[in-house]
Order: C-alpha cells, then structure tokens, then sequence
C-alpha cells in the first residue's frame, strides 16, 4: 500500500511538472473562472493572442494598476501582503495583496473565492510558474485569461468589447481605463465610470509613466 501511495504521488508530481511546461508554450483551452463566466452570463468573449499583439500600452498599464513591483520580485510581494493583512484586520473591507504572479496562478490553474486551501496551491503554482515561464510568459497569459468584464477574457476581448479595435492599438487612457476595473470587473464598466473609476484612472495614467517594460 505504502508504494502505491508513493507511485501515485510520484505520478502526480510530473503530471504537474508535465502540465506547468506545457502551459509555457499553450494558453489554457480554458479555465474555471471563464467556464463561471459562460454560466453565469451565458457568453465567454475570449481571443488569446500574442506578447506582441498586445502592445505596450495594456502592459503598463496593468502593471501601474495591479503589480508595480512585478519584474524585481519572485512571485510575492511581502510589503503589499503585510499591508493587506493590517488593512484586512480593521475589518471594514478587504484588500488584497496578490501579486500578477499569483493572479495568474490563481486564474489559470484554480478557482475564485478566498480560502486557506485554495491560498496555498496558489502560492505553490506561482513559485513554479516563476520558475519555469518566467515573467514575459506570466504577463502574457495574465493578460490573456483574466476576466475584464462580464463574461469577457483577455485584453484582447475587452480592446474589442470596450473601444472596437485591437488590443495593440488602445491608447493609453483607453489601456488604463481598461486596466481601472480590475480586479472588480464584475462591478466597475469604463463606459459608465464611477467618480471612483476616474480618479483610479487618472492614477494609473500618472504610474504608466514610470513603468519600464523588461
């Protein structure tokens, strides 16, 4: 029994292994996020497309909005997660401090909803992902994968969705307009912004300045 047990974690160690090399050279056929997506809103916008069809501008962007720290550091931002954790502990409302890295992750490999379980494989998944993508890949499937709407996928979905046009073309304000409704994209819409939306977005257009792609 004992070298059962051992066989079967032995075979899902390189399932694992098997699967995150693969997802260095595929985008994922899908994910449970877009499948919730498709179920919940009855449409799944999605159009995977190259690091290089997506133009500078969506990059920085998102990186000025979600991850400013996201080339220098290792998959965990610990000065974003300990403020997250005294934020979170006044108990008004939640803050997260996830990096790109651990979006990714999570996104591509698990599901939504906040719990120790799903926390841990999150950060085991971004330590490989760190480690066998590295970052231009991260930043690629991020952009491909994440929800930007209801029931839209991927800047290149919510360049088309949003503005008409392809994600390489948004300007860009319209890249950080894009860029201002995550990770809430559930809630926010930059057709119709909030007072809280605008002034997000003018932020973000002040921090894509200092923003240096790798």
């Amino acid at each position: 029994m004992w070298k059962f047990i051992k066989r079967i974690v032995y075979l899902l160690i390189l399932a694992n292994i098997l699967f995150i090399v693969w997802g260095k050279f595929f985008n994922p056929p899908f994910t449970l996020t877009q499948i919730g997506g498709l179920i919940e809103y009855g449409k799944l916008k999605r159009d995977y497309i190259s690091d290089n069809e997506m133009g500078t501008n969506v990059k920085k962007a998102v990186i000025a909005s979600e991850d400013q720290k996201f080339f220098s550091h290792n998959g965990f931002d610990y000065t974003a997660i300990e403020k997250a954790l005294k934020h979170n502990e006044k108990g008004k409302t939640v803050r997260g401090g996830s990096t790109i890295s651990q979006q990714t992750a999570k996104n591509i490999f698990l599901w939504q909803g906040r719990s120790w379980i799903r926390k841990g494989l999150e950060a085991f998944f971004t330590f490989e992902i760190e480690l066998i993508w590295g970052k231009d890949i991260i930043l690629e499937r991020y952009l491909n994968s994440i929800e930007m709407g209801r029931g839209v996928f991927g800047i290149e979905a919510a360049s088309q969705y949003y503005f008409t046009k392809p994600a390489k073309d948004l300007s860009k304000s319209e890249a950080a307009w894009i860029a201002a409704i995550l990770p809430n994209p559930q809630k926010y819409d930059p057709k119709n912004p909030s007072a809280y939306l605008s002034k997000k977005h003018k932020w973000i257009m002040r921090q894509m300045n200092n923003v240096v792609l790798k």
